[in-house]
């Protein structure tokens, strides 16, 4: 691993010296290959290494990201409007910690197209990555559902999931529902309706979906008078009907400018003391607001403003089925490079991306600004919410066990050996009821001085070296600590709690096995909680909780000295080498199957021969 700001070493360091030039996408890994945080850019080569000069000044979150990175894997694309595109579907797939959260509105509705023969246009809360063309999401599920009430009262489309093929049409499989007659849908089952005039009522769909609705009248304008010049009336009609009805729809809508320019505006607001926000896209088109999104962002650590803005822009345009002629944004967003060549990429032309700051425009802006102040005070009335509101099983705890205050924050302790060797302890932390599996910690634990296993000396370590840096560091302190074991274990606690000068600033307990029963320090008896009670429950999932993280841990000890021992049974080979080996090749199996040269990179040469023939020897190859 690597500090912040310092150059990194060995493999780590040969791959940031081989990076390429090209944009294109890279990943931060941990020591066990999980992905710690995904990013575009430029010149792969600049930014990746950048990272890890002392010359650039992190934020927290990324000086804490970059202190875990044993590894970094890059993708190279053609273009930096490539790179943004494959980075977004990464940071879906691989849910990197250290990335901006957005949240993608998944529970909002969306409008699908469907990808196949005859297209259904229908509403959706799931997405498929199948071909299929989605609109939304909508946060407003009135305006999707006038939407589509204007598409099926406007267009004939079919609605059954009948499948279409040239064989079934042309064979009479299929016969005209009552759609057909009462003029909803054209029959394409039978062959009335072709695939050709189909799709193009379906380009009509996404036009309105769009919000292009000016442009599609005239459209159906000019077709009307065709027929009507052809003396096709009744076709005329028809088309009248549907101008009508566009025209209706479209009367709905607000119109904010006159100039009949298609934009999208953003906007964000930053809670700087909870440490998330909100961002807000208006799509206007033709001059009228035809939908809003908006996305809660986690995550943020120290980013500026702009940062957040960008990420919320790359994001959108990602997935982003309409390219608008302009983008208002209600902050200045340094390095719109990525974002502003797809854009000229879709478009065919120079898309602006500007802060306007008087006029129509910055009313615009000021107005979606308004709307994302709304929705951040939302999110922060729901934490607020969240944060007041106390489970049963909480206070009922507090009943049982008497205590002054709820016992919302719970700490518990286990120790774990294999016989008086391995011994390692666990502490588990519970928030409402909860598992708050980042706020876990385990212990490797001093052997005793004959090397018997020593349950209450083992606990006294623990409980002192826990409490002693949360009082050294002035972090927040439990609502009530658990000791998994007896009499014996509870008094063990106490005096490492006295030890630091922790003990009385929070309640603590021991949870007898045996009977199921809780011990105070100052009562001789125990307290007898009803084994059918929610608060009993509660604090055996605790204490199992404890049990399962401790075990985990001491058989992970146990599995890594066996492979550092079988390593250093290698003439030449120590506890560095092994350490290396295993950082760069992430096991004992990857090691055996490397082949000399892969050896020789990391370890040299000499010692890469050497390896080898003990594995080749051994017949493990």
């Amino acid at each position: 691993m690597t500090a912040a700001g310092e150059e990194p070493t060995d493999g780590l360091s040969d791959k940031l010296a081989r990076l390429p030039r090209q944009p294109g996408v890279y990943i931060h890994r941990d020591a066990d290959g999980k992905a710690l945080y995904v990013g575009k850019a430029k010149s792969l080569r600049s930014r990746v290494r950048s990272y890890f000069q002392s010359s650039r000044g992190l934020d927290g979150r990324l000086a804490i990201m970059v202190a875990k990175v044993a590894d970094v894997d890059v993708i190279v694309t053609d273009t930096e409007a490539e790179a943004l595109i494959l980075e977004n579907n990464l940071i879906k797939k691989l849910k990197p910690r250290y990335n901006i959260n957005l949240r993608d509105d998944k529970s909002f509705p969306y409008v699908c197209i469907k990808n196949e023969r005859f297209p259904r246009v229908f509403p959706t809360r799931r997405l498929f990555d199948d071909g299929s063309i989605y609109f939304g999401p909508y946060t407003n599920v009135k305006s999707m559902k006038r939407a589509l009430s204007a598409i099926r009262s406007i267009f004939k489309l079919r609605t059954c999931n009948l499948n279409l093929t040239d064989e079934a049409i042309t064979s009479g499989k299929y016969s005209v529902c009552l759609e057909y007659h009462i003029k909803k849908c054209a029959g394409p089952c039978v062959g009335l309706q072709t695939e050709a005039d189909y799709n193009q009522t379906i380009q009509q769909v996404q036009q309105l979906l769009n919000g292009k609705t000016k442009g599609l009248v005239a459209l159906l304008r000019d077709e009307m008078e065709l027929q009507a010049t052809k003396l096709n009336f009744e076709e005329a009609a028809t088309l009248r009907d549907q101008v009508e009805a566009l025209e209706r729809y479209g009367e709905k809508q607000r119109v904010v400018t006159s100039d009949g320019v298609d934009r999208d505006v953003f906007a964000i607001a930053i809670d700087d003391e909870f440490g998330f926000g909100c961002g807000v896209v208006f799509n206007v088109r033709d001059g009228k607001v035809m939908g809003s999104q908006h996305r809660s962002m986690r995550n943020l650590g120290d980013e500026s403003r702009g940062a957040i803005l960008r990420t919320f822009l790359e994001r959108y345009y990602a997935e982003a089925s309409f390219t608008p002629d302009e983008v208002l944004l209600s902050d200045d967003v340094d390095d719109t490079d990525a974002v502003a060549e797809l854009l000229r990429e879709r478009k065919g032309r120079i898309v602006k991306l500007k802060v306007p700051e008087r006029g129509d425009k910055a009313g615009l802006v000021r107005l979606v600004s308004a709307n994302a102040e709304l929705q951040l005070g939302e999110l922060r009335l729901q934490k607020e919410k969240a944060d007041s509101r106390v489970p049963h099983v909480v206070e009922a705890l507090q009943k049982d066990l008497r205590l002054d205050a709820l016992p919302r924050r719970v700490e518990c302790f286990d120790i774990s050996h294999l016989s008086g060797t391995n011994t390692v302890a666990s502490c588990v932390v519970f928030e409402d009821g909860k598992p708050k599996k980042k706020d876990y910690r385990t212990f490797n634990i001093r052997e005793t001085a004959d090397g018997t296993p020593d349950d209450f000396r083992s606990m006294r370590e623990v409980v002192a070296r826990r409490y002693r840096r949360l009082l050294d560091e002035d972090a927040a302190l439990p609502d009530l600590v658990v000791i998994d074991g007896g009499k014996g274990q509870l008094s063990s606690a106490v005096e490492a709690l006295q030890e630091v000068g922790a003990y009385g600033q929070f309640p603590v307990v021991g949870l007898a096995k045996r009977l199921e029963e809780v011990y105070f320090p100052w009562d001789t008896e125990p307290v007898q909680i009803p084994l059918a009670s929610a608060s009993l429950q509660l604090l055996q999932r605790i204490r199992n909780e404890a049990h399962r993280f401790a075990i985990t841990f001491q058989k992970a000890q146990r599995r890594r000295s066996t492979l550092q021992s079988e390593l250093t049974e290698i003439p030449g080979v120590g506890q560095k080498t092994t350490q290396k080996l295993l950082t760069e090749l992430g096991s004992v199996k990857r090691i055996k199957s490397s082949t000399l040269d892969e050896l020789a990179t990391i370890v040299g040469p000499a010692l890469a021969a050497r390896i080898r023939s003990y594995f080749d020897q051994d017949g493990s190859n």
